[in-house]
């Protein structure tokens, strides 16, 4: 119990009407002075759909039977939310410099609010990816009860790795030279352009279980299976991918605490 309050969780609720206004507050600032605003939020993943299906097509499962860009954009619609929440995380606390040397807050709120302020474009992209499964006469089996889960993983993942990156973005201001570089090798890491049973049958067992440390596996391929009914159900790789998306978070967490008593100093 010491330890999770040490995290300042309670003091963290107690304060969520910050959080709201902060989550706001990015929004708006996101989309000020834009010339498609959130729209956006489904030109970013219907290029990339675009992109993959001309390029990367042969190397999707053509037994599966729905349409590829189908299962490429089930793929890239949690992919997007949890590599724009990185992205807008690891440089909030330094882009709050003003507030965080001014106010007393949980500076926890800072990165939280920036993964949350991702939810609106998450919702309008999902939605189109509705659409067009309706378009397409495929609809979701009983497996999509289960989407909720995927979705809590792919906000527990971009947390995580978005309270490493933001304290250490403090600490090192070259650390956001390297974001576009991890979320690009991300990218092709994640099942996204071919399915991960191409890595267990190119590559073996082993390395198809270290892939499942990579907790974006579980959440692309969950929510695949939960849409489509493609692949297969929830194993070991899932669970793999889950306990290390909660490592991530957890230590990213207490870092996070360790470090924030120097931001002001820092920034």
């Amino acid at each position: 119990m010491k330890g999770w309050i040490s995290l300042g969780l309670r003091e963290l609720w107690k304060y969520r009407e910050l959080v709201y206004f902060l989550t706001w507050r990015d929004v708006k600032v996101r989309y000020k002075q834009t010339l498609l605003g959130a729209s956006w939020a489904v030109i970013q993943p219907l290029f990339m759909v675009l992109v993959f299906s001309l390029f990367f097509n042969k190397l999707q499962d053509p037994t599966v039977g729905v349409p590829n860009y189908l299962v490429t954009f089930a793929a890239l619609v949690p992919w997007t939310f949890f590599a724009n929440g990185l992205t807008q995380a690891s440089t909030s606390v330094v882009g709050s410099a003003n507030l965080v040397r001014k106010v007393y807050f949980p500076r926890l709120a800072i990165p939280l609010a920036s993964i949350l302020s991702g939810v609106i474009d998450f919702v309008i992209a999902f939605g189109i990816l509705l659409g067009l499964m309706g378009f397409k006469g495929v609809w979701p089996g009983v497996h999509v009860l289960f989407l909720p889960l995927f979705v809590l993983l792919a906000v527990i993942t971009s947390l995580g790795v978005g309270l490493w990156l933001a304290a250490l973005n403090v600490r090192f201001r070259d650390v956001r030279y390297v974001i576009p570089f991890l979320t690009q090798f991300w990218l092709f890491a994640s099942p996204i352009a071919y399915p991960s049973s191409r890595i267990l049958k190119d590559y073996g067992q082993t390395w198809y279980t270290v892939y499942g440390l990579n907790p974006m596996t579980g959440v692309v391929e969950g929510f695949k299976w939960a849409l489509l009914g493609v692949g297969e159900a929830p194993g070991p790789m899932v669970y793999l991918s889950a306990a290390t998306a909660l490592v991530v978070l957890v230590t990213g967490a207490y870092y996070f605490r360790r470090m924030e008593r120097h931001f002001a100093d820092l920034i």
